[in-house]
């Protein structure tokens, strides 16, 4: 699959993975802090942003997107950072083929599996009548009924698109909603990585917890973690700053 992308900076490569519901705009920002010292590869994910959408949703789908990525543009040994299912995307990767990447770094996502937990939020994207919506403030008003952070409506709602004749999805809205199990799914366990790998959590978030530290040693011997204070699952969003310090602190 040909998968669109964003590219800047110059120096060795580094892929960036989003998360689910997300698209490379989502880290354009840490894109530019990252492109003084790498260059700079924000992927869309299948099913997401402007790359193509397939009846196909799985981690090993996604896991052999990149690897095409990799060969189509000749990126030999890159870094590779995912955030939330993009880690996902990429620890898989990392564990089928590690000689094909550098280092590793994942954010505030871990390798164990996770129950479906966004139902709310696809119930609420499903509830909307894309047909007759006329503006994100209506569609920002509707969601509302069903996500009461406004900052997370306002992450969903960028992946509404103008159409000649409304607004569309931009996403594989139906796709995701049918196979959203699929993004729970952990490593097997005897899958391991042995480079250099960086796991960052958000200190308020619930998805990589002290408990799971045993399991990211058994799959990722060669890690370390880093908390990051104040910070909740976008941690990108939340804490540009200390999230950059920390990435250029362990990639260069």
């Amino acid at each position: 699959m040909n998968l669109f992308y964003r590219q800047q900076g110059q120096g060795p490569p580094l892929i960036v993975l989003h998360g689910l519901f997300g698209s490379a705009d989502n880290w354009a920002t840490m894109a530019k802090k990252m492109g003084a010292y790498r260059t700079v590869y924000l992927l869309d994910q299948r099913n997401h942003g402007a790359s193509p959408h397939s009846h196909d949703f799985s981690y090993a789908a996604m896991v052999e997107d990149l690897n095409f990525f990799l060969k189509q543009h000749n990126i030999v040994k890159p870094d590779i950072l995912g955030h939330s299912m993009g880690g996902k995307v990429a620890m898989f990767f990392a564990v089928k083929y590690p000689d094909l990447l550098n280092k590793l770094v994942v954010i505030d996502i871990g390798p164990k599996h996770y129950p479906v937990h966004h139902d709310v939020i696809l119930e609420g994207l499903k509830a909307l009548d894309i047909a007759h919506i006329t503006s994100r403030q209506q569609a920002d008003k509707e969601l509302a009924d069903y996500v009461e952070n406004a900052g997370i409506r306002q992450f969903l709602l960028k992946n509404l698109k103008r159409t000649d004749s409304g607004f569309a999805w931009k996403m594989n809205l139906t796709v995701i909603y049918n196979q959203i199990a699929n993004v729970g799914e952990g490593l097997k366990e005897d899958d391991s990585f042995n480079h250099p790998t960086l796991f960052v959590r958000g200190a308020l978030s619930h998805y990589i917890s002290d408990e799971d530290i045993p399991g990211i040693r058994r799959h990722f011997p060669n890690f370390n973690l880093v908390t990051i204070e104040g910070a909740s699952h976008w941690v990108h969003a939340e804490k540009p700053a200390a999230l950059a310090a920390t990435l250029e602190d362990f990639l260069l």
